[in-house]
């Protein structure tokens, strides 16, 4: 199995772990999640199940920044173990990110944001 597409599915089911986070956490702080309207039930939450919201939401807009890397750089003919290692620093990067988040760790949550950005820059420049 390639590593790196494994990172991508990775990639895609952990805005989904944040979003269960931010929905669990909602209802913990007595924040019914309504079905039928929920970006506003997500939109009425506080504290860190709305940063867990935030970072699901971030994590989308990451997603496919990094699809297009990891598939660019494969396409290419890079070297698969070399991709993959990008790949494993990204999903890296994205977890520490999240955890910032929630914790309200706002510069080393920047900071591991450019870590993953950087990666999948780095995934693109190697195929120019």
């Amino acid at each position: 199995m390639n590593q790196a597409y494994l990172c991508i599915l990775l990639a895609a089911v952990f805005p989904l772990v944040l979003a269960g986070l931010a929905k669990f956490g909602g209802k913990k702080l007595g924040v019914d999640y309504d079905n039928a309207a929920p970006r506003q039930s997500l939109a009425r939450l506080a504290g860190w199940p709305q940063r867990a919201n935030w970072a699901q939401q971030n994590s989308w807009e990451a997603f496919p920044v990094f699809v297009a890397a990891v598939l660019m750089a494969l396409q290419a003919g890079l070297d698969a173990g070399s991709v993959a290692l990008w790949a494993w620093i990204f999903i890296a990067a994205r977890v520490a990110y999240a955890a910032c988040y929630l914790l309200d760790l706002a510069s080393i949550r920047s900071l591991c944001w450019a870590v993953g950005f950087a990666s999948c820059l780095r995934l693109m420049i190697a195929v120019i």
